[in-house]
């Protein structure tokens, strides 16, 4: 009697490739690297089913160290090579990695198409507000004011706001995440696979060789608590080392509460609801609040047909119509001369 045939579950090391990572010792890519190999292994995805697309920059040498099918493209263009990919084979299971300067400088008016156009893809995008790979330029992310070595006497370009961005992009899916929270990080990389749709995460991270600490105030343990909001559908705004602090609307206003002094409780705070636009909207902007914690979670999320699902409904009603087509008449046209 033959015994049937039983297949092992893939692991995270199945998913590492047996390229050197060439990053700097200590970048914050090497958690993200880490997390989203265990995640391939826990979504018990099929390695010649997914595809890792990315531009340039430091983030964009994911695809070389991802057991997968891959693509290391062009500057700024993932988005675009993303998009055929799925009109070509909408069954793959796409990532799109890219970087705050690959994705929202050259690349920013292809984030915004395939944004909107909502192609069921995953995309990753790596936020350390600086230039790595060209040694430390100031990007479309950088504070006003930033020193590099492009701007000595500090950047006067007002900096983008990636999640303000993905939103105003009509995004199905946004949210943000850090490389120095593995437990959250992986959390945000299932709720993104699941979205049916363009999920767009931002991932804060660390170059610790040319803009260390920039996120420090969120991720380290004795600020953390008190500077990093982490929201949950349905659940109140609440946040502080003793979950002390919470937020409240007043108006379209955020401000903060104090839940140990009596005069509110959780019932007068801002329940988080990720299908609220408004809410939404409000919550990207956090970042230009002083005081204010910095949110992170599923921002928004909704649902809508993803752009390959109306294109080939669309194809299948004109063919109904029109049936199949033929490639070498309409190669020929209509229209013929008759040289004598």
């Amino acid at each position: 009697m033959t015994k049937p045939l039983t297949i092992n579950p893939l692991k995270a090391k199945d998913f590492a490739t047996d390229q050197d990572v060439r990053w700097c010792p200590g970048c914050g890519d090497y958690s993200i690297l880490k997390q989203v190999q265990s995640v391939f292994a826990e979504l018990g995805l099929d390695k010649d089913e997914v595809v890792v697309i990315s531009g340039i920059g430091c983030s964009s040498r994911f695809p070389y160290y991802t057991e997968t099918y891959g693509m290391h493209s062009i500057h700024g263009r993932a988005p675009a090579f993303v998009s055929g990919l799925k009109m070509a084979n909408p069954d793959l299971d796409v990532w799109m990695v890219t970087g705050d300067g690959d994705g929202l400088a050259i690349g920013g008016n292809h984030m915004m198409h395939i944004l909107r156009r909502n192609f069921n893809v995953n995309i990753m995008l790596f936020n350390n507000q600086i230039y790595g790979l060209t040694k430390g330029q100031y990007s479309p992310t950088s504070e006003e004011y930033k020193k590099t070595k492009s701007s000595p006497y500090g950047s006067l370009d007002h900096p983008i706001n990636p999640i303000a961005f993905a939103l105003g992009c009509d995004a199905s899916y946004v949210a943000r995440s850090m490389d120095r929270d593995p437990k959250h990080l992986k959390a945000m990389l299932h709720r993104s696979h699941k979205h049916k749709g363009a999920a767009f995460l931002e991932i804060y991270q660390n170059c610790n060789i040319f803009n260390d600490g920039a996120f420090f105030e969120f991720t380290d343990k004795a600020t953390k608590a008190d500077r990093a909001l982490f929201v949950e559908h349905g659940q109140p705004l609440i946040f502080g080392k003793d979950q002390e602090m919470g937020i409240r609307l007043n108006g379209l206003q955020p401000e903060i509460v104090n839940l140990k002094h009596g005069l509110f409780t959780e019932d007068d705070l801002w329940i988080h609801d990720e299908r609220d636009i408004h809410k939404a909207n409000i919550l990207a902007r956090f970042s230009e609040i002083s005081g204010l914690p910095r949110p992170f979670g599923v921002i928004y999320a909704i649902d809508r047909p993803t752009y390959e699902e109306v294109a080939f409904a669309q194809l299948d009603d004109v063919k109904s119509v029109k049936g199949e087509g033929n490639l070498d008449q309409l190669l020929a046209g209509n229209m013929n001369w008759e040289i004598k």
